[in-house]
């Protein structure tokens, strides 16, 4: 069993236009099987910082202790920070930054990623800082509200290519449990 497939039953209930002999109004009751939602809310924003707080270590060698300009010293702290967050990655499934912040990387298995699946998702997080801009326009009755765009890094590219996942550590186990769960139920 895999991430991918675990499945999150939820009821719905949808208001009517009837109501009961009380005066209110009768619902009624779907049920929908969602994708089992792995991420939480602000996970973008820590991903950000810890990627920063892995790469202060290495920016501060490469500029005081070999002397490079600010952005020399930034460009060499990039290949420093793939490698070494891959090999982090595969051995502990985290960072020293995703570690301040209490966050597991692990596969669609729900185990720390192989050392090439780490290196490949440490390699192509170049392409999560690309920015999104999202504009916001308040409605019509909202007149105190202006409008503003704000810039957003798209923080996930990366994990939905090589199947890898972005979890709390208290979270980590529960999604071992939920798939050992579905696992025996499959065998039986």
């Amino acid at each position: 069993m895999k991430i991918s497939q675990l499945k999150d039953r939820r009821i719905i209930h949808r208001p009517t236009r009837q109501f009961d002999e009380f005066g209110y109004r009768i619902y009624n009751s779907f049920e929908y099987d969602f994708p089992y939602e792995t991420t939480y809310k602000g996970n973008e924003r820590e991903r950000l910082f810890a990627k920063l707080i892995d790469i202060l270590p290495f920016f501060l060698i490469f500029f005081f202790l070999f002397g490079k300009i600010a952005m020399i010293s930034f460009l060499y702290s990039i290949p420093c920070v793939i490698i070494s967050g891959s090999l982090c990655e595969w051995y502990w499934g985290t960072t020293l930054g995703k570690a301040i912040f209490k966050i597991k990387v692990i596969d669609d298995f729900g185990n720390f990623p192989s050392l090439l699946l780490s290196l490949k998702r440490n390699f192509l997080c170049l392409a999560n800082f690309w920015p999104v801009f999202i504009d916001y326009v308040p409605p019509a009755n909202h007149a105190w509200e202006k409008e503003f765009t704000e810039m957003h890094f798209s923080m996930n590219i990366n994990n939905k290519i090589c199947k890898t996942y972005i979890v709390k550590e208290n979270k980590r186990q529960e999604i071992r449990n939920l798939l050992y769960l579905q696992k025996t139920k499959a065998v039986q």
